[in-house]
């Protein structure tokens, strides 16, 4: 255990964690402490300002307005339909879990319960909440320039915009003449500003399938994605 440690011991190994990390992202903090607070769940510590849930609510905002404005510029011929399902591909959950593993973020959560370090929901939230502590420590545009270096990548490897689960379930139903998809809100938790929404997708003698996320639509969409692979159809992403 960490307390049968000299503290002097703690804080040192502490530090090198906070510089490999450092290294990993490419961003030095002025606050080490805004880095430290990124990466606390709140298994860990439910003090609002020694946890991630406030700076996450911040990143997520950050990146969606920037990989918003990279969609506007690299595809100044795309459709708003286009450029809505690029980006639900390259905020949602998957993806950004996905970005937390590529930096090992994973490595370095502090939580109580170790099975959360494998959990997309939380690899997402320590993310964002990562981009949130470099908004804060280093401005707008410190933490535009970390999320142009991780996302650019993802952005050229997709050329084509990917076909949404909503709209690929709609095809998928009306070839197997199972009717039109019927969506409905299951339950809604959280606060005001960090809701987390519940939805069912259904057909008549279909098992209903569910999805959750932080609007609506997103968990719509996730749970059109498990319609989609209880119906035995692949959707590429």
């Amino acid at each position: 255990m960490a307390e049968n440690y000299p503290l002097a011991q703690i804080v040192q190994h502490n530090k090198v964690i906070s510089m490999n990390l450092e290294k990993k992202i490419s961003y030095k903090f002025n606050d080490v402490k805004l880095l430290e607070q990124a990466l606390t769940h709140s298994s860990h510590t439910s003090k609002f300002d020694e946890n991630y849930e406030r700076l996450e609510f911040l990143g997520d905002r950050v990146l969606g307005l920037c990989v918003a404005k990279m969609l506007y510029d690299i595809f100044p011929n795309d459709v708003e339909g286009n450029l809505s399902q690029r980006y639900m591909g390259l905020v949602c959950q998957e993806t950004v879990a996905d970005v937390a593993r590529s930096l090992e973020l994973d490595r370095h959560i502090v939580v109580a319960n170790e099975e959360l370090r494998v959990n997309d929901s939380v690899l997402c939230d320590v993310c964002e909440a990562l981009i949130g502590a470099i908004f804060i420590d280093g401005g707008f545009e410190k933490a535009r320039s970390f999320i142009k270096s991780h996302w650019a990548e993802l952005i050229e490897k997709n050329t084509q915009p990917p076909k949404d689960a909503k709209t690929a379930l709609q095809e998928i139903a009306h070839v197997k003449s199972l009717g039109v998809p019927v969506y409905n809100l299951v339950n809604r938790e959280g606060s005001e500003h960090e809701p987390t929404f519940y939805m069912s997708v259904s057909f008549d003698n279909v098992k209903p399938q569910f999805g959750h996320g932080k609007s609506k639509k997103i968990a719509e969409q996730e749970a059109a994605e498990k319609m989609l692979d209880y119906l035995g159809v692949g959707h590429g992403k």
